[in-house]
């Protein structure tokens, strides 16, 4: 039975996130997803909007998802992880930031030589990402605001 870890922050979760999860899950058939914890999403990214808690009841509600975990702080290697997971296979997102060849001495030079590392196809659909959700809402918002000043409100 071939184990798959992915992860990620999983904030505002939307179609891109399933599918990469769906897309995860097609490489074996156990799934686990580590949601990045709320330090961790503070240093790399942003403040995140909904706690690691809920984030992580709501991808464990996923369809694929076979076990969902919250991910170490900031000061642990994610190579800390991988004991407690025991993944076959790694499936990064086509659109994380992680540096494949990077990942892969960090997992050699720890003993998980034998975890293969799989990036997994994205979405076609154009809001397959947070960033991509939140500034077509933003456009909009805009848009209504000025048709608004437009229709004689001022």
């Amino acid at each position: 039975m071939a184990r798959i870890m992915a992860v990620g922050v999983f904030d505002l979760l939307h179609a891109g996130h399933l599918h990469y999860l769906e897309e995860a899950k097609k490489l074996g058939e156990h799934l686990t997803v580590v949601v990045a914890h709320d330090d961790t999403v503070r240093m790399r990214k942003h403040e995140p909007v909904t706690s690691h808690d809920l984030r992580k009841r709501m991808v464990a509600g996923l369809k694929p998802v076979d076990h969902a975990i919250i991910g170490n702080p900031p000061s642990l290697p994610m190579y800390e992880i991988l004991p407690l997971v025991e993944p076959d296979i790694i499936a990064l997102g086509y659109d994380q930031e992680h540096a494949e060849a990077a990942i892969r001495v960090g997992l050699d030079e720890r003993g998980f030589e034998h975890i293969k590392l799989v990036r997994v196809g994205g979405l076609s659909e154009d809001l397959d990402g947070t960033r991509k959700i939140i500034d077509k809402i933003l456009t909009l918002q805009w848009a209504q605001k000025r048709m608004g000043n437009l229709g004689g409100e001022q």
